[in-house]
């Protein structure tokens, strides 16, 4: 009997563990980072990006900061994109619940070069995004797409309607834009005020926000701090960090329309 007895109990307990039995691990949240590698971001820029990304998963404030939510753990997922169809998955979904599987996921990231190809697709990282939550075998409180780039969306679908799409799907976007203009023959696409075009036409959902890099050096503090805030669900209320003065009169900051990537690749004789 007392056998018996403690087969049912290892049966019950592998039907109630959600990884034996096949459902969903419950995480405080779900992130998806979509990192920005078309050609404006070179070699040197991009790996700016990925150890910014490194190091920040390996910061002891950012390990309390996923330790301290209601569950105390994370899943995240870090893909590449650049123009339309192309997104290259880096590190797939992993759960994060200590400071070894934080390390984990950086060593994971440390592990290869990335790779460049061709426009800016923001439209097209959203919507890579959208179906990738599904089925990841994870279940949040939260969804949330990250994004971060040097430049506006030129190149597939409105970025609108892709952020209108994931919103309605119940994804919050949130952005790093990355005010640099490196003076190469790709940053002739970049835009001054990328700040405003990604607050006002990339972000979106509930607490949604951005929080602004001044240039590739800036990243790592940009990232670090984006994430805390991030998985602490911390979002500041005007829905930007840093983000640089838009004042009245003469010099005043426009907002860019939110087209104005597709407007700039239209203007060029050598497309």
């Amino acid at each position: 009997m007392r056998s018996i007895l403690a087969m049912l109990s290892v049966v019950c307990a592998i039907i109630a563990s959600p990884r034996m039995a096949g459902a969903e691990t419950a995480v405080d949240l779900e992130l998806a980072l979509g990192i920005d590698v078309s050609r404006s971001v070179d070699l040197a820029e991009a790996r700016l990006q990925r150890q910014g990304y490194i190091q920040a998963f390996r910061d002891p404030e950012v390990i309390r900061a996923i330790q301290g939510g209601m569950l105390g753990r994370i899943a995240v997922s870090y893909y590449e994109w650049a123009g339309f169809g192309y997104a290259r998955v880096v590190v797939g979904w992993m759960l994060i619940d200590s400071e070894a599987s934080a390390r984990a996921f950086a060593d994971r990231l440390d592990g290869n070069l990335p790779q460049s190809a061709r426009r800016t697709s923001i439209s097209e990282a959203i919507e890579f995004a959208i179906p990738w939550f599904d089925n990841n075998g994870f279940s949040g409180a939260r969804r949330v797409v990250d994004l971060s780039g040097d430049g506006p969306n030129n190149w597939g679908n409105l970025v609108t309607a892709a952020r209108d799409r994931a919103v309605a799907a119940g994804i919050t976007i949130n952005g790093l834009p990355i005010l640099d203009r490196n003076g190469d023959v790709y940053s002739r696409f970049n835009i001054p005020d990328l700040d405003l075009y990604y607050r006002d036409c990339v972000i979106g959902g509930p607490g949604a926000f951005i929080v602004v890099a001044d240039n590739f050096d800036d990243f790592a503090r940009a990232v670090r701090r984006k994430l805390i805030l991030e998985i602490a669900g911390a979002a500041p209320a005007d829905r930007s960090l840093r983000v640089r003065p838009v004042q009245a009169g003469p010099g005043a900051r426009v907002p860019p329309p939110c087209d104005i990537g597709e407007q700039i690749l239209r203007s060029r004789d050598d497309l």
